[in-house]
C-alpha cells in the first residue's frame, strides 16, 4: 500500500491540514500532562479517568486526521474542517462569555481556523 501524496496544491493543503491534526492528536494522546499544562489546566490530583477523557479526545483528532489523510476524500475533508471550526466556535464562544482572551487562547484559536479553513478551501474550491 502506497502512502498517497496529492499534486494540486488546494488538495496538499487539506492533506497537510489534515496531517497536522493528527500528529497534534497524538501528542495529545501520548503526552497528556504536558497537554493538560499548555491548556492552563493545573496538573494536581487528576484521577485516571481525567486523564483518559484526554487520551481520548487526542486520540479522537489522531483518528480524524489518519483517516481524511489515508482516504483523501473531499467528504471526509469537509467532516474534518466542520469538527475543527465547530471546535473554533466553541473556542470564540468561550472567549466571549468567559472573558478567556488570553493571548494563548487566541494562538489555539488561529490554529483550529487555520486547520479548518485549508481542507473547507480544497474542498470549496478556493484552490
Amino acid at each position: 500500500m502506497e502512502l498517497y501524496f496529492p499534486t494540486e496544491l488546494g488538495e496538499q493543503l487539506a492533506f497537510t491540514c489534515a496531517a497536522v491534526t493528527a500528529v497534534l492528536g497524538l501528542l495529545v494522546l501520548l503526552l497528556p500532562g504536558p497537554a493538560l499544562r499548555l491548556a492552563a489546566f493545573q496538573i494536581g490530583e487528576i484521577r485516571p479517568e481525567g486523564y483518559a477523557a484526554v487520551r481520548a479526545s487526542g486520540a479522537h483528532h489522531l483518528g480524524f486526521g489518519l483517516a481524511a489523510v489515508m482516504l483523501a476524500q473531499d467528504w471526509i475533508y469537509l467532516t474534518l474542517a466542520a469538527a475543527l471550526g465547530f471546535a473554533a466556535a466553541g473556542r470564540l464562544v468561550s472567549c466571549v462569555f468567559d472573558r478567556a482572551f488570553t493571548f494563548k487562547n487566541m494562538a489555539f484559536l488561529l490554529l483550529q481556523v487555520v486547520l479548518a479553513g485549508g481542507p473547507l478551501a480544497y474542498v470549496l474550491g478556493a484552490f
